[in-house]
């Protein structure tokens, strides 16, 4: 998941409306110009976005999780080794240095 910007704010609103957005990585100073439908209230947009925005940094412990995590194939050759209990030691450190939510 990428950090969210406008564009995916006005997207999350309303799908189906055709917009480009000058600056749309700045909450305040950004500019929209409508190719369709009416225009979204700038207040609504920002709101939208803070709510994103805040979706995206409760989730970084999940970010930072996956990085670490054992790779896929790990995971195989724990299961075909039988090293099941080496594999959960493993991810466990991760999920205790990452906690969910801190």
């Amino acid at each position: 998941m990428n950090k969210p910007d406008i564009i995916d704010a006005i997207i999350s609103l309303q799908p189906d409306y055709k917009v480009s957005v000058n600056n749309s990585d700045d909450r305040e100073n950004f500019e929209v110009e409508w190719y369709s439908h009416t225009p979204l209230e700038k207040t609504d947009i920002q709101a939208k976005y803070d709510e994103l925005l805040t979706d995206y940094n409760n989730k970084d412990y999940a970010r930072n999780r996956k990085k670490e995590y054992p790779s896929i194939e790990e995971c195989v050759h724990a299961i075909l080794d039988d090293d099941l209990e080496n594999l959960q030691i493993l991810r466990q450190a991760v999920k205790d240095k990452y906690p969910k939510g801190a």
